[in-house]
């Protein structure tokens, strides 16, 4: 009941107030009674409202406090192993707040980053997971950076890998977190790293004829092979793992279902954006990631750099997506269409250049109407990406050898500690 619909209780606490207060100390003793001495059999005095229906005593509502977690990073060359750390965060609290490290940061830790942060910012807000974006993250969370987080974020929890993460003095990056008691560990993704994927990129885009290896000696032809082997993907796909990164919904009945298709190797912020752009056209988006064997039948023998299941999880973890066709065909049929209701097509204006440019692979959407042109956002593609790590081979070289190094050292330190 609130205040005006007991006005008669109010008027009788004015007129008769020894009354009413004589019947309030009744009603408690009584209460007091039922309860404390229940053994005895004193009558229970049922009352027609608590008093917290009477709006003398107001409730409090009980909110359950949301539990905001923290992770960092470069995010430096995006892929499916960082959107896996931040769903692993994301599922240690209810709000999952990204530190995004400066490009100043990265140079001065770790060597030239491949990604501006302008690009690095469009790759980590475009993840599902993702809350906010701090965009100026130091590399080491120091005291002082770790009270800003606690008062003016609200973190609860700082959260990081089981992989060392080191500054150049070897020190433990997230030693302060750990002294505060408010540190969380996940689970590394075995099978790729930002190393491993410029080992690939340098492996797959360099002179087949001659070559160097990261001593500066020549490499024959035939120990190209080798070579390439070296940085072959070691992960292992399980429907597990794309159920944990599908949104797991199908499209409502008469949804407008857009199509967008392409390799989307070497996952970027062209990627992102041109996604973004297809999913404000409808109320589904469908995409189409090409296999393997289509992607180098018209890129070339040396992409794609990530294998289909990659690039797969890679567009499963952008938060404009909906579902994914995984070996997606080249031309889009009348019966593909049909199949998944598809209501547009559309296709950026800044794609890979094919090598087979015989058959129009969008003919059929263009000759039913539903097809799009739509404007990119960014230039970038994945040659982009690929050439700025080649033009910058002997600093990325320097980079992931210093990595290697730092990250070997840790492990026999560790295994001294721990006596194995």
């Amino acid at each position: 009941m609130d205040y005006e619909n007991n006005s008669w209780i109010w008027e009788g606490v004015n007129y008769y107030p020894r009354v009413f207060g004589g019947l309030m100390v009744t009603a408690a003793l009584l209460g007091l009674s039922s309860s404390y001495f229940g053994g005895i059999g004193v009558p229970y005095l049922s009352l027609p409202c608590s008093w917290s229906n009477l709006g003398i005593f107001p409730k409090k509502k009980q909110g359950k406090k949301r539990i905001r977690v923290y992770m960092d990073g470069c995010f430096d060359l995006m892929h499916y192993g960082h959107a896996n750390a931040l769903r692993q965060a994301k599922a240690l609290g209810d709000e999952l707040v990204v530190g995004l490290v400066s490009d100043e940061e990265i140079m001065a830790n770790k060597g030239p980053p491949v990604l501006s942060m302008e690009e690095r910012l469009a790759l980590v807000s475009g993840l599902k997971w993702v809350d906010e974006v701090i965009t100026d993250a130091p590399y080491a969370i120091t005291e002082k950076f770790l009270n800003r987080l606690f008062h003016e974020y609200k973190i609860d929890y700082v959260i990081h890998g089981d992989d060392p993460c080191l500054l150049p003095d070897g020190t433990d990056a997230y030693a302060a977190a750990k002294k505060a008691g408010r540190y969380k560990q996940i689970k590394r993704t075995e099978g790729v790293s930002s190393t491993d994927i410029v080992g690939r990129i340098m492996s797959s885009l360099r002179d087949p004829k001659i070559c160097e290896d990261h001593n500066g000696t020549e490499v024959k032809p035939q120990e190209e092979n080798k070579l390439k082997a070296s940085h072959i993907s070691q992960f292992l796909p399980t429907s597990r793992r794309i159920v944990q990164f599908s949104n797991g919904k199908g499209p409502r009945p008469n949804a407008s279902i857009v199509f967008i298709d392409g390799a989307f190797d070497l996952f970027h912020a062209g990627h992102v954006e041109i996604l973004k752009k297809a999913r404000e056209l409808g109320d589904f988006l469908l995409v189409g990631i090409h296999s393997d064997e289509t992607v180098s039948a018209h890129r070339g023998n040396h992409y794609p750099i990530m294998h289909l299941h990659e690039r797969s999880l890679s567009v499963l973890a952008c938060r404009y997506v909906d579902e994914v066709i995984i070996g997606s065909p080249w031309e889009i049929t009348k019966d593909m269409i049909t199949t998944f209701d598809i209501s547009l097509v559309v296709h950026g204006t800044v794609a890979e250049k094919s090598l087979n440019c015989e058959v129009d692979p969008y003919e059929v959407p263009k000759s039913m109407g539903i097809f799009r042109l739509l404007e990119s956002p960014k230039n970038i593609t994945t040659s982009t990406v690929a050439h700025r790590i080649m033009a910058n081979h002997e600093a990325y070289v320097k980079r992931n050898a210093k990595k290697t190094r730092s990250e070997q050292r840790y492990y026999e330190e560790k295994k001294y500690v721990s006596g194995d």
